[in-house]
């Protein structure tokens, strides 16, 4: 793969979550989860986008958020399930995402905040019309899904090489 071979992230924060007496990793979704995690699955279908490989945290929620919105998909992509990604810092996904081998060209990754939206801003060094603002406005609700695309190698990711040209929520 050359320096100028196109790549894209797609980030999903994981849908909706009860809020229990279990622990924080094993927090199931709650029925607004259950409704929007396909939706995103949707969005993400109808944008042509399939992920190469799937990076998904270990937590139930994250693994349920998944399960609902792969279901969408024309095709099931390679999933891993990274327990690094569960309250993964930004400086640590990027440092996950810069494992990723280069004949990989578009990977999802399915993570929480702040860590989710922490990454999509800083990857994103330019952005389509408004997105950036709008995506920093919301705060990244759970099940949005924001579309990174940058050229070049995996390992020479970094703060600044993207630009943002998607972004979505289920609440519009």
């Amino acid at each position: 793969m050359s320096a100028d071979t196109p790549r894209r992230i797609v980030l999903l924060r994981h849908a909706k979550a009860e809020w229990s007496e279990t622990s924080d990793h094993e927090r199931p979704l709650a029925e607004r989860g259950r409704r929007d995690a396909p939706v995103a699955g949707r969005w993400l279908a109808g944008t042509g986008i399939i992920p190469d490989l799937t990076l998904c945290s270990t937590s139930l929620r994250t693994r349920e958020t998944w399960k609902l919105a792969v279901h969408e998909l024309p095709q099931r992509p390679k999933t891993v399930y990274e327990e690094r990604i569960y309250e993964a810092s930004l400086g640590e996904l990027i440092a996950l995402l810069n494992e990723t081998p280069d004949d990989v060209n578009d990977v999802m990754l399915i993570g929480h905040n702040p860590g989710v939206h922490a990454l999509a801003d800083a990857l994103s060094g330019e952005a389509e019309a408004d997105l950036l603002p709008r995506m920093n406005r919301s705060g990244f609700p759970t099940s949005a899904l924001a579309v990174v695309a940058f050229n070049g190698s995996w390992k020479a990711l970094e703060h600044g090489v993207g630009r943002l040209i998607a972004y979505w929520t289920p609440q519009g």
